[in-house]
């Protein structure tokens, strides 16, 4: 098979969405004639009918349908490289982390990022941290970590020791911790909300519709109307920086700006990526 052109890839997906060849050529911006040529001329590099033409209607066949698939995670794959190659450019790191999470370490490393030379940050917020990484919307993530996730890389940041929000009326909120069996025990208690804001959890909290173990961080984020309760038996989590083996030369300027914070003391330039 003759290597294909990207171009190709382009012109065949626009075909394949519109079933309609004036249609994804108007889309494209050229003619349909050498439109209608390059799609005969890709067929014939990869050997087999893509599409199926009357003078009515298109259609893709059955291996159109596979190779629809696959020219979109190519294209989509060839985006992520052009981002992730100007953000390595221009020494920018793009951190997704989960609202909520980590409120005090995310904003020391946003300021210790601020004073680094060479050295730009960007936040995407979001409950998909792995997803954001997979498709190069973020660099790294701050994420608090209960499993191994195969084919990351990590820097701990440190133990999230678990608390469980009750209403600050409730019976059991001045206690100086509970153990798990009693936050189990307790009407309304959820185990696990991965995709819930943190603002409307308090909001249930404080109306008594629900109790939840979250990691300490949360601590501040409330008034007065929720108080949270340190909870014995139950396993903390562990606070880390991840990334994708294919993000370590920008991950490595956040993760050195990373152990100055811990370390309490002010970076300096970035050290070289590790290859």
């Amino acid at each position: 098979m003759n290597q294909l052109e990207t171009r190709e890839l382009v012109y065949f997906v626009a075909v394949a969405e519109t079933l309609h060849f004036g249609q994804a050529a108007e889309g494209l911006g050229i003619t349909q004639p050498p439109l209608s040529r390059a799609i005969a001329q890709l067929e014939r590099r990869v050997g087999v009918p893509l599409l199926e033409r009357t003078t009515r209607q298109v259609r893709l066949t059955a291996a159109g349908e596979v190779f629809l698939a696959e020219c979109r995670t190519i294209l989509a794959a060839l985006d992520t490289a052009v981002r992730k190659t100007r953000k390595a450019a221009e020494h920018r790191v793009t951190i997704a982390a989960r609202p909520g999470s980590g409120p005090g370490v995310l904003p020391a490393l946003l300021a210790a990022a601020e004073g680094a030379d060479g050295v730009h940050t960007d936040v995407v917020f979001t409950y998909d941290e792995l997803g954001a990484l997979r498709d190069g919307t973020a660099d790294v993530a701050l994420m608090c970590q209960t499993v191994a996730v195969p084919g990351l890389e990590l820097m701990e940041l440190g133990p999230e020791e678990p608390v469980v929000l009750l209403p600050a009326g409730h019976r059991l909120a001045e206690r100086p911790f509970l153990s798990l069996t009693e936050v189990e025990a307790l009407a309304g208690y959820k185990a696990h909300l991965p995709n819930e804001a943190l603002d409307v959890m308090v909001d249930r909290v404080a109306l008594g519709r629900l109790v939840v173990v979250v990691g300490e961080s949360v601590r501040g984020r409330f008034g007065e109307s929720v108080r949270a309760v340190p909870v014995h038996g139950y396993p903390a989590t562990q606070l880390v920086l991840a990334w994708l083996p294919d993000a370590r030369p920008a991950a490595s300027r956040l993760t050195a700006i990373a152990h100055a914070v811990l370390a309490g003391r002010t970076p300096g330039p970035p050290a070289p990526a590790e290859l």
